[in-house]
């Protein structure tokens, strides 16, 4: 926990080393609060957050200062290597630390994975759990506060580690739990489930209505601490005479009924939230209740009422009333006036209450309706009126009609009364009452006390008066029959009709009176025993079963509390046990038993009365009768016996009286042990379980109860006593192991043996808890194992079918089964293995509890937060295991070998240490430092287990070769060092051991390349990993490979451990998505056929998965090389079918051919369909080969039709030793995905790489970075160089053909970077600037299997000035030759913005810069002295100008012909510019001896075919070469047609109107073969294995009898003089000329040069 341990005083201190101690010691333990750099001798550097552990205090000079620390008290347990340091504070203030720590890492990680909204979320609750750390830490709080703190803490905590994917963490109020302290059945249980009142005023009238929702009010203020307000809005309403419903009209919404404020006002209240009961609440929140708080009660029946809590209030509502209008012309303001009056007349004082918190008043006034005769008030008030005084009162009420009108005092018109009690003592009934209204003529007579019998007041006939009244009283009831019980001393001969009518009293009134119910019963009992028994103990039955109803359960406290402190019957216990055993008694005889089934429901209490009755007298007579009583307490369970021991199965009303009985027996065990020891009590529940029948086909429900009241028995604290434990434990054993024997009712069963072992573990200090585990080991172990097999094998089926994880009861029969096991010790484990009577028994226990441990491992037993479960399971397991070893060598090794047993443990032992729980390099530092604190590494101690028993093998090492190969070398690539080191000489003794029996080790050698393979795809295994086999495996002479060179099969050793360290290397590039090397390794180095293809097909579904289907395709084409046009039959293999080798390579032809088409490929599919086709015709397949034909046409018109985006290229290198092996200081070629750029491109990578640092540079690192222990990442766009290929070459090709050329079958890719050699030319830049130009040359070409290919050699050249100059023009003249020609053969339309602004900025750049700085630079006389061996290239550059002169000459004419006349300036604009550039150009030319004519030079009109190249192939078709040169002198058109007629023969006329007739050529068509008519070979196929295949170019065959004459490429002749022209310079384009015609046409050419043409 602490990784820093040094000592410190006051100013510096040495370290002193502590004494070894076992037990805890007291120490000091300090955090940094400052940073130090352990500047000083021998100093120790601190960081901020750190804890440092004080030893010993000693003056002298120190290694840190004492005032950098802050000291807090620390205890030391579990002293030694694995000692942890315990801070002496708040365990829930270290958690949260602890917590904390763990989560800022987590933290940080949410932001670097984009998850911003958790990332806030839990950092705000990590600022939340620092503040209220802070508070617990501050020692100001009270306890309640405390707690309240720390269940904020602890829901935050679960909050956070819920949501970062942490372990769950059991608690017990509010603190983790040591689950060595409790049972694993406890730990699961825990893992498994918060004013003054308003003046008086003279009359009231109603203003306004204010409704707050508390639904609403509860969510809010539920999590606040504090007071918050709320505004009510004031409602009034729209009629009066609607006053009495407002609030459930704004309820309801009902708006056309009241109005809402114009203004937001209103009523503001503050609201808080208080949790406990009204003690709790008093206490800690003493400030609130110091201020007058009210405390309102519930209006009606209360939940409780505990004896001595008396209360009598009587709730009157008025409701309405109808009043004659009395000679008035309009109605009348009525008020009501209420009063309470004694008989005698007398108005009670403070009998009265407004509501809660005002003070009690002698009178109450009703609101006023205006002009209202039949008004409805719906006033609720409450009369507390005292019980003595609540006999012979009445209420009155008084009608006045008020008038602001009437000053003096307001009119009496009317009254009512009611009384509250009636003459036979009931008070008045909860309903609506009509009262009679009595007209008053004369104030003063009304006042008389007495109402006479004379007409003084006379009742109204038309008036009436409706209230309602609801009593809420303790002591007040309106029900006859119990207030006859309660007074039946009144009439003692009315006693028996009057016990018989209370079971019609309701309950509410029962429950209200409980305790005088009750001591009216047993007095009636003390009256007359005989007479009354039998009916007082039915009605003491009925009142006991009716606090059984979940109406009126929560009054059982109220029942015990009257037994405890008010019941008075010491006779009563010989009574109720009389009464209670006849019952018994006659089960077996009567027929209708509901009265027996209630006395037995009621048995608890029935107990409770029977034991305080006989304590009583006890009491009383110190001790008498003891004897008497102990007897009829053990008769008494004799007939408990007989009703459990009666046969059921024929008498379901007895099934329900023994379900009664067994239901209600284990509430009696606490009562009994007041009155008789805990060994006597025991043998009275041993005698009345036992009595139970054995059998589980007594009926399923009689099971479940039989179990339940078990269960209750084991929870009950009798079974908490060793004494009665030793007892009660055999015949609960016993029904368990029936019932875990037919499966019947497992999840009971389940929760008894939970309890016990809960028991158990809490006493296990006690020596009977051995005495118990033997008995339990014995009776249940086995049973158990085979239960849980069962379980297991359902679960396995389950989730099959469903993925659910298992159900419920599997977690508890684990818990039980670790349990158990956790409390066996060695002589446990001794006596277990003794007790079996032959080694079959023993074979078959072990093979079921290894079983049960591997079905642990694999199933998904425990949710995966469930950490610290799974980890002592393991522990467990471990420990179980270390036990049953010496068992397991001792019997079955050397003669008495069983294979089964063996494989069976070391199946566990593999399963065991793959475990993913155990795999502590996934967890944070923390939480493997707390593991391995606890438990230790378990893999280590497992994999000793596992290696000390194959060494106890001995010849029978060779039964597992090589079955146990693949378990043991996945055990090998768990990431432990010392868990490799073990296994090392395991493999070493496979391989011996093979040698020995066959001479080679050839099985060893397939299984192990076989799981390796296997294992490594499944994601297993690190770099590190392949140095298992090589000799600097940390140390040499414990590696595989030193053992194998002492052997004498050394040499053969050698090889195979090289050979699979090389497989280790491809497959971690496997994973990694290096795919080829994998595939090429097992074909290349291994040779294995199989794997091959297996990984060919891996690959190409990875390429599928990501959508690479061009990689897919020429991946599944390895394949498709291995297989031939044969009929040999192929096995069933993958998912392919059985059949023959030519089917499977058509169908993957096919497959190939469709995922080159969903690459938008075509070109490589279409030698595929060519392919196909030979053989459907070959076959006469003429259906198929329609088929193949027709798609490859499709692909044709795809390749013309749809539109395909070029890739983007970067090259990406890997710097730096934190990167693996395999990239480590490499660089690489990626092909991008579509519409993917440099920024997306290196977002991507980086995202791939979190950890990487972006070089802003494409200069190669230095030394320093590649050794670095970190990861840099430099990331550029790359050009691709394609190959000769002849069709770039071609000018009437299509764009859309050659753009898949230009980046399709690359190698090279080239990059380019400006630079200044020497002083930088300030006037023009182009003179000094060189590029240093990088050719990056790739293992294989792109695309391939792969998007990706590393780079095998670098080129680097540097580009002159004037080379980079003829490289720019000549790359500007191919992409306007490009555009022009999209835009003459229409394959853009429309808008021509494009080329407008690309001839703008070519002409305005050659005017203004451009070409003018080229000119300036390079064709300047200096230049042309100083640098004599660039004439070629000088010459060269001029071409090129001349080139992009004619070319901008064709863009202009194209664009005089498109140009939309509002634009006709713009093109003006261009034509003079145009001129400028032209007339500059031969300028320059002028001035160095270049003969051009300006005055000759002339723009026309050119065809629309007259754009050609000037780097023809020879076999490229050109429709005019007539207007190449624009400066060519006119000719005279008889010559210039006899000159074409005479060369080339007749030609058709052009469509252009522009040109003469003497101009117009049409070219003369050619087609192209799409099949050369035989079959030809595919070298693109052949000569590629595992690599790129080249696109080919669609063959261009001449005509039958075609003989090819001449080719001229480009012929410059420079004539000084030309005969024909007087000195002009003519050039000549590509031509092909054969014996019957010509495929392209010559310029106008002079008369020297046409001559020279015809004789060569």
């Amino acid at each position: 926990m602490f990784d820093k341990c040094q000592s410190v005083c006051s100013c510096y201190h040495f370290l002193c080393l502590p004494r070894i101690s076992s037990f805890p010691i007291s120490l000091i333990l300090s955090t940094v609060i400052c940073n130090f750099r352990g500047s000083v001798t021998q100093g120790l550097a601190l960081e901020v957050g750190e804890t440092v552990q004080i030893l010993e205090k000693c003056e002298g000079k120190g290694v840190f200062p004492a005032s950098y620390v802050h000291l807090k008290k620390a205890i030391v347990t579990n002293r030694g290597p694995h000692e942890t340091v315990v801070p002496l504070e708040d365990p829930i203030v270290t958690e949260v630390t602890s917590t904390l720590q763990e989560w800022a890492l987590l933290w940080k990680q949410l932001y670097v994975k984009h998850k911003v909204d958790l990332f806030y979320k839990v950092r705000h609750v990590m600022m939340e759990l620092i503040d209220l750390r802070r508070q617990l830490l501050s020692g100001h709080l009270t306890q309640d506060q405390s707690r309240d703190v720390k269940r904020h803490i602890t829901v935050r905590l679960d909050w956070g580690n819920e949501h970062l994917g942490l372990d769950l963490v059991p608690r017990k109020e509010f603190e983790m739990v040591d689950e060595d302290q409790i049972s694993v059945s406890d730990l699961y249980k825990m893992v498994s489930q918060v004013t003054p009142g308003p003046p008086h005023v003279q009359y009231r009238r109603p203003y306004g209505c204010a409704v707050l929702a508390m639904s609403d009010v509860l969510q809010t203020i539920s999590e606040l601490k504090e007071e918050k307000d709320f505004v009510l809005k004031v409602y009034t309403c729209n009629n009066e005479n609607e006053w009495y419903q407002i609030h459930e009209n704004i309820i309801r919404k009902s708006s056309t009924k009241y109005t809402a404020p114009s203004t937001n006002y209103g009523l503001i209240i503050s609201l808080q939230l208080l949790r406990g009961d009204m003690e709790q609440v008093r206490r800690e929140n003493p400030l609130i209740f110091s201020r007058g708080v009210a405390i309102t009660r519930k209006l009606g029946f209360p939940d409780v009422i505990m004896p001595g809590d008396i209360r009598n209030d009587l709730y009157l509502t008025l409701e309405r009333g109808d009043f004659e209008r009395g000679g008035k012309s309009v109605q009348k303001n009525i008020e009501v006036t209420i009063y309470v009056l004694y008989a005698d007349g007398e108005i009670l004082k403070d009998c009265i209450s407004l509501g809660s918190g005002e003070p009690n008043v002698p009178e109450h006034r009703s609101f006023v309706l205006y002009h209202n005769n039949s008004p409805r008030w719906s006033e609720v008030i409450k009369l507390p009126i005292p019980i003595d005084r609540f006999r012979g009162s009445h209420l009155r009420f008084e009608f006045r009609h008020c008038s602001t009108k009437d000053k003096g005092e307001k009119k009496l018109f009317g009254f009512a009364f009611t009384p509250l009690m009636r003459e036979d003592g009931t008070t008045l009934s909860d309903e609506s009452h009509e009262l009679y209204v009595y007209k008053v003529s004369y104030t003063r007579a009304f006042l008389c006390p007495n109402i006479p019998s004379s007409l003084i007041f006379q009742r109204s006939m038309k008036e009436t008066f409706w209230i309602s009244t609801q009593l809420s009283s303790t002591k007040l009831t309106q029900n006859v029959d119990l207030l006859a019980l309660l007074k039946w001393k009144a009439h003692p001969d009315q006693v028996m009709d009057i016990l018989g009518r209370l079971r019609h009293v309701s309950g509410e009134e029962i429950v209200k009176f409980l305790q005088d119910i009750l001591d009216t019963l047993f007095s009636i009992l003390d009256d007359n025993t005989d007479k009354y028994g039998p009916l007082v103990f039915q009605s003491l039955v009925f009142i006991i079963n009716l606090l059984r109803d979940s109406k009126y359960y929560h009054f059982r406290p109220v029942m015990d509390t009257y037994i405890q402190k008010h019941f008075a019957g010491a006779l009563a216990y010989k009574e109720l046990i009389r009464c209670l055993k006849w019952y018994m008694d006659r089960s077996a005889e009567v027929v209708r038993q509901d009265h027996i089934q209630e006395a037995m429901r009621a048995l608890e209490y029935l107990f409770k009365f029977i034991i305080q009755s006989r304590i009583l007298y006890s009491r009383a007579t110190c001790g008498m009768e003891e004897e008497q009583f102990r007897t009829s307490v053990q008769e008494l369970f004799q007939s408990i016996r007989f009703v459990l021991s009666l046969d059921s199965r024929n008498s379901e009303t007895l099934i329900f009286t023994q379900a009664a009985l067994l239901n209600s027996f284990p509430a009696i065990f606490d009562e009994l042990l007041q009155m008789f020891t805990v060994q006597e009590v025991a043998e009275f529940v041993r005698g009345t379980l036992g009595s139970m029948p054995s059998t589980v086909h007594i009926g399923q429900s009689m099971d479940v109860v039989k179990l339940q009241s078990i269960a209750r028995t084991v929870d009950s604290r009798l079974f908490s006593f060793p004494e009665s434990r030793r007892i009660l434990l055999p015949v609960v054993l016993h029904h368990i192991h029936l019932h875990l024997r037919q499966q019947k009712e497992l999840l009971i069963c389940s929760g008894i043996l939970s309890s016990i072992f809960s028991i158990i573990k809490t006493s296990s200090l006690d020596t009977s808890v051995q005495e118990e585990v033997e008995m339990m080991v014995e009776s249940l172990l086995d049973v158990l194992l085979q239960t849980l097999l069962s379980i297991m094998s359902k679960s396995q089926s389950q989730e099959a079918v469903r993925g659910q994880r298992c159900p419920q009861c599997t977690g508890e029969y684990v818990s039980c089964l670790l349990s158990l096991l956790r409390q066996m010790t060695d002589i446990h484990f001794q006596h277990l293995m003794e007790n079996f009577q032959s080694k079959d028994e023993l074979k078959e226990f072990l093979l079921k509890i290894m079983c049960v441990f591997r079905n642990l491992m694999k199933l998904s037993i425990f949710p995966r937060d469930w950490n610290i479960m799974r980890l002592l399971t393991s522990n467990i397991i471990l420990t179980t295991v270390q036990y049953l070893s010496p068992a397991l060598h001792k019997n079955f090794t050397e003669a008495d070998f069983d294979f089964k047993v063996w494989n069976s443990y070391f199946s566990l032992a593999v399963l065991y240490i793959n475990q993913p729980s155990l795999q502590l390099e996934n967890l944070s530092p923390a939480k493997r430092k707390k593991v391995l604190d606890k438990y230790g590494d378990m893999r280590v101690m497992m994999t000793y287990e596992l290696f000390s028993m194959w060494q106890n093998l001995g010849e029978n090492k060779i039964h597992f070769i090589p079955g146990m190969i693949g378990p043991f070398l996945g055990v090998t690539l768990v990431p432990q060092v010392e868990v490799r080191n073990i296994m090392i000489p395991i493999f070493h003794d496979m391989m011996d051991w093979e040698q020995r029996k066959n001479g080679n080790f050839k099985q060893v050698e397939a299984e192990l390349i076989d799981k390796l393979d296997s294992l490594v795809s499944e994601g297993k295994g690190d770099e590190n990993y392949r140095e298992l086999f090589v000799c600097n495996l940390l140390h040499a002479s414990c590696s595989l490979l030193e053992k194998i060179e002492q052997e004498t099969w050394r040499e053969t050793g050698i090889s195979f451990v090289t050979s699979v360290t090389r497989l280790m290397e491809r497959l971690l590039d496997y994973r990694h998505r290096k795919f080829g090397f994998v595939v090429n390794f097992y074909k290349s180095e291994i040779n294995k056929e199989e794997m091959y293809i297996r990984y060919i097909h891996k690959l190409c579904d990875m390429h599928l998965q990501a959508e690479n289907y061009t990689e897919a395709a020429f991946t599944l084409l390895l394949y498709w090389e291995l297989l031939h046009w044969d009929e040999r039959p192929l096995k069933e293999f993958l998912h392919y079918p059985s059949q023959t080798e030519w089917h499977r390579k058509e169908g993957l032809c096919r497959k190939v051919i469709h995922y080159f088409n969903k690459g938008k490929c075509w070109e490589y599919g279409i030698p595929l369909c060519r392919e196909l086709a030979f053989q459907y015709e070959s076959l006469y397949d003429y259906q198929s080969l329609s088929w193949i034909r027709k798609m490859e046409a499709a692909y044709y018109d795809n390749i013309m039709e749809q539109q395909r985006l070029e890739p983007e290229f970067f090259r990406v290198g890997f710097y730096g030793r934190k990167f693996p092996f395999f990239l480590r200081n490499k660089e690489f070629v990626c092909r991008g995905h579509d519409y993917e750029r440099l920024e997306a491109f290196q977002q991507r990578m980086l995202g791939e790489f979190p950890q990487a640092i972006a070089m802003q540079h494409p200069n190669q690192p230095d030394e320093a970075i590649l050794q670095c222990d970190a990861q840099y990442l430099q990331i550029y766009a790359v050009t691709p160089v394609p190959d000769s290929v002849t069709v770039l070459q071609m000018d009437r090709v299509p764009d859309r053909i050659k753009s898949f050329y230009r980046v399709n079958n690359v190698r090279r890719f080239r990059y380019d970077r400006p630079f200044h050699k020497g002083p930088k030319d300030r006037d023009n830049e182009f003179k000094s600037l060189w590029i240093e130009r990088t050719t990056l040359i790739l293992t294989h070409p792109l695309p391939g299997i792969s998007r990706w290919f590393e780079v095998e050699k670098r080129e680097l050249v540097e580009v002159s000035p004037l080379e980079n100059a003829i490289s720019v023009v000549e790359n500007k003249n191919q992409e306007l030759r490009t555009l022009i020609s999209q835009y003459q053969h229409k394959q853009l339309h429309g808008n021509i913005n494009l080329l407008s602004m690309t001839l703008n900025g070519v002409i305005d750049a050659a005017v203004n810069g451009g070409i003018a700085r080229y000119q300036e630079a390079f064709f300047d006389k200096e230049y042309i002295t100083s640098h004599p061996e660039d004439t070629e290239k000088i010459t060269q550059l001029k071409d090129l100008m001349q080139e992009q002169v004619h070319i901008l000459g064709v863009g202009l004419a194209v664009h005089e012909k498109l140009v939309h006349p509002e634009m006709r300036p713009l093109h003006k604009k261009l034509i003079d510019q145009f001129q400028m550039m032209r007339s500059s150009l031969c300028h320059v030319s002028t001035q160095n001896n270049i003969v051009l004519q300006p005055q000759e030079v002339q723009i026309r009109t050119l065809s629309s075919s007259s754009l050609s190249s000037t780097h023809s192939a020879p076999s490229q078709m050109i429709n005019s070469l007539s207007d190449i040169f624009s400066w060519s002198p006119p000719q005279p058109p008889n010559f210039q047609r006899a000159l074409f007629h005479q060369v080339i023969g007749p030609c058709k006329p052009c469509s252009d109107p522009n040109l003469s007739v003497a101009e117009k050529v049409l070219t003369t068509p050619s087609s192209w073969s799409l099949d050369s008519g035989t079959r030809e070979a595919l070298p693109f196929l052949s000569s590629h294995v595992g690599s790129v295949m080249a696109p080919p170019v669609p063959p261009r065959n001449l005509p039958q009898g075609m003989k090819l004459l001449c080719v001229c490429v480009r012929l410059r002749m420079i004539h000084d003089p030309c005969v024909s022209n007087g000195g002009s310079r003519c050039s000549l384009s590509v031509c092909l000329l054969s014996e019957n015609s010509c495929f392209s046409f010559f310029p106008p050419l002079c008369k020297l040069c046409f001559d020279w043409l015809r004789k060569y």
